[in-house]
Formats: C-alpha cells, sequence, structure tokens
C-alpha cells in the first residue's frame, strides 16, 4: 500500500468506527469527529514517514524504554466475587525482586536521561524519609491505576520510592495482571466504582494487613479510593495517614465536555455506552481494526494523554499507548457505564483531617482541573497543585514533579500522622 493510500485508510477507518456507532445515534458522530481530528493529523505524518519506518520506530521504541518493567514481590488478593486481583511489593529495604532482569538503563538516550533522573531522585527520597522526623511507623505507599491503565503506569514514581519506603503496586479487576470480573450474563455483577472500592479493601487485607497508610489514586483509582471511604470510614479513620488524588473527580463526570464540539457533548453521555457495549460485542473484530490503524490511535491516545503531546518523551507516549492498546475493548465497554453514576463528595470527609494532596494537568481533557478544585475544597489539609500544561496522564508527563510531591506527601504523613495540616498554594 502506498503512503498516499495509506493515509487515506486511516481516514476512512475513522469513518468506519463512527458507523460502527450507528445503532447508538449521535454518539457514533461524535467520537468519528475525534477519530477524524486525530486522523487528519495521521494522515499528514504518513505522507512523509514511510509505514515501515513507523513501525520500525514502534519497535524500537519498545526495545530501548525501560518503562513499566519494574517488578517487587508477587501477591494476589481475592475480590468477594472470587475475582483474583494481582500486586506487587517494593519493600523498604531495597530487597524487592526484578524477575524480569531488566536494568533501568535504556538504550535510548532519552530513556537514559529520565532513568538517571529518577535514579537520583531515589537517592535523595531515601535520605529524607530516613531523616529524624518522623514519630510515627512508616507508612506504606498504596498505588491505585486508572481506567484502561495497570500498575505500571507508577513507574517513575515506583523508581522515585523504590527501596525507600513500603510500596504496594496492583491491577484493578480485569485490568493487567488481576483477573477479568464474571460476565454479567453468567452470574457476576456490573462492574461499580463501590465495587472496585471493596477490591481496594481486598487488596489492602492482603498485602498491608496492619500499620499507617497513605493511599494514591489517579483518575478511576482515585474514586476508587473515594469508595474505600465511603464504605470502610472506620478503617480508614485508623489506618490512613494521607492520600493523593491525581487527575480524578468526585463526581459530575457527565458533564464533562472530553474536548468535544458543545453539540455533540449531551449526545456523546447519552449514548456511547450504548456505542461502547456494540464494539464490546465485537471484541474480536474490534482488536484487529485497533492494530490495524495502530498510528490513528496514537493520535487519539496522545490527545487525551498529555497536554503538551509534542513536548512528551517519544519513548514515554509509546509507553502510554501500550498501556492503553492492553486494555481490550469489551473491558472498556464494561467499565465505562459506572462513571456516569460516580458521585462521592461526601466521602471525601473522611479524609478531611490528615495529609493529603491533589494534583491535576491543567490541560486534563477527561478529568477536568476544576474537578480537583472541587475535590481540594472538601479537604481543609489538602494541597492543591494544577500542573501547568499537563494533561490526565500527568504521572508520565511530568513524572519527577509528581514524585517530588508524593514524597513531599509520605514525609507529612509520617511526621503529623492523622493531623493534617493546609498546604494550599
Amino acid at each position: 500500500m502506498t503512503d498516499g493510500a495509506d493515509a487515506a485508510a486511516a481516514a476512512t477507518s475513522a469513518g468506519n468506527w463512527a458507523k460502527a456507532g450507528r445503532h447508538a445515534g449521535l454518539a457514533g458522530a461524535a467520537i468519528g469527529i475525534v477519530a477524524a481530528g486525530a486522523a487528519a493529523g495521521v494522515a499528514m505524518e504518513r505522507m512523509t514517514v514511510g509505514r515501515g519506518m513507523r513501525r520500525r520506530a514502534r519497535v524500537a521504541l519498545d526495545a530501548a524504554g525501560p518503562y513499566g518493567s519494574l517488578r517487587g514481590t508477587p501477591g494476589t488478593a481475592v475480590a468477594e466475587d472470587g475475582t483474583p486481583l494481582y500486586y506487587e511489593i517494593d519493600e523498604a529495604d531495597g530487597a524487592a525482586a526484578t524477575p524480569h532482569g531488566r536494568t533501568a538503563k535504556g538504550s535510548a538516550a532519552s530513556s537514559g536521561r529520565a532513568e538517571r533522573a529518577a535514579a537520583q531522585q531515589a537517592a535523595e527520597v531515601r535520605r529524607r524519609l530516613a531523616g529524624p522526623r518522623r514519630r510515627s511507623p512508616a507508612p506504606t505507599v498504596v498505588f491505585c491505576h486508572g481506567y484502561c491503565l495497570n500498575q505500571d503506569s507508577w513507574h517513575f514514581q515506583r523508581a522515585a520510592l523504590r527501596g525507600a519506603v513500603r510500596t504496594v503496586h496492583w491491577d484493578q479487576r480485569s485490568h493487567g495482571r488481576s483477573g477479568r470480573s464474571r460476565p454479567v450474563g453468567d452470574g457476576g455483577e456490573p462492574v461499580t466504582i463501590d465495587l472496585l472500592g471493596r477490591d481496594l479493601k481486598a487488596v489492602l487485607d492482603a498485602a498491608a494487613p496492619e500499620g499507617p497508610l497513605v493511599l494514591v489514586g489517579h483518575s478511576m483509582g482515585g474514586m476508587t479510593v473515594m469508595a474505600l471511604a465511603d464504605q470502610y470510614p472506620e478503617f480508614v479513620a485508623e489506618r490512613v495517614a494521607g492520600v493523593a488524588l491525581i487527575g480524578t473527580s468526585a463526581g459530575r463526570l457527565s458533564e464533562v465536555a472530553f474536548g468535544l464540539p458543545s453539540f455533540g457533548v449531551k449526545a456523546f453521555h447519552r449514548l456511547a455506552p450504548g456505542l461502547l457495549k456494540v464494539l464490546g460485542a465485537q471484541s474480536d473484530v474490534v482488536e484487529r481494526g485497533r492494530r490495524a490503524t495502530a498510528d490513528l490511535f496514537a493520535g487519539i491516545i496522545k490527545r487525551y494523554s498529555f497536554g503538551t503531546p509534542q513536548d512528551v518523551d517519544p519513548g514515554i507516549a509509546r509507553f502510554a499507548e501500550r498501556l492503553i492498546e492492553a486494555t481490550p475493548i469489551d473491558v472498556v465497554a464494561e467499565f465505562y457505564p459506572a462513571f456516569a453514576t460516580h458521585d462521592k463528595a461526601a466521602a471525601l470527609v473522611a479524609y478531611d483531617t490528615i495529609a493529603a494532596l491533589v494534583l491535576a494537568g491543567e490541560r486534563d481533557l477527561i478529568t477536568p482541573a476544576d474537578h480537583s478544585e472541587a475535590i481540594a475544597e472538601l479537604l481543609p489539609a489538602a494541597r492543591l497543585l494544577k500542573v501547568a500544561g499537563a494533561g490526565h496522564l500527568v504521572m508520565l508527563e511530568r513524572p519527577e514533579l509528581v514524585a517530588e510531591e508524593l514524597v513531599a506527601l509520605v514525609e507529612r504523613a509520617a511526621s503529623t500522622g492523622r493531623r493534617g495540616r493546609s498546604a494550599r498554594d
């Protein structure tokens, strides 16, 4: 296929995806608008860059970047419905295993710089967290990832804290290495944010049964942390010394525009679940389409992941693509309806006396920064930080800044326990 024909195929693919939503009416058109815009950019790139070169570039980036290679001591918790929930533990003494044997030195210069920065930051973290200010036992830091991601999305923050403090990293149900939920038609229950909160409780009981905790949640992971507080307020009061809510929301997600034209927003929210259900029911066909139009979806992923995609390290951008590509379309469809009914503003009171960080990218199109502002208003002890130029995957786009903020939070939690102090900008 020529580059011109290849470019046309990308645009045609966008149209096909819009057609796939014909049973969902205007929602398919709304998604088609986003896809068509991305396809136009991809088409321009394809006019000047050969398909073989682009494929080789992706392979090279996958091989060069060590992102997502950190591994710890594995374990499995069991959810209330029997779903296995995979987690890993990095101990504070640096004894965590790395079964894949990959080092933190990538062959790409940019990967090497990022990893050297992470190593330097980790050394500084160990020094700071070993300081004399601690008045209580060192907390275990538990990382909760977002929708269509897995525990490896915290790669840089994990590297910064590695060996300095005990950390737990887990995969939400149906994501990463965790087991799939039982289908609703086979006796399973629909995925809800409350269910994810109970999953988190199962992981905490298995991986961190005692001692203080610092909970870190991004996007859906932040909602999971809120659901834990909603259902287990006494547990939170007894165990949780700090909380970080990153790029997340306490509700009102049905109002988010996702960067769509105003005429398509209401239709999208009303009909997108139906469209995703149609796509999920044809998962084999859809997955083949995703692979065939990898460049098109790379454009969409960049648009919704990063605030300044042109400035993001290509290896990190490719890493984000791999994380999202690994989530099957039927899982995407299964989880999406849960966000429409998510409302956990009242549950935030459980975190109002502890050290808290509320952080958001100013250009986040998925959980806009004003949602983080609303959370911070309900948390008197919170430090609110809006990161200029950053998007939804702020922990990948501004990794050192996010890691530094988490270190400061752990210091506060270790030194003050539940006596959180205001740290607003």
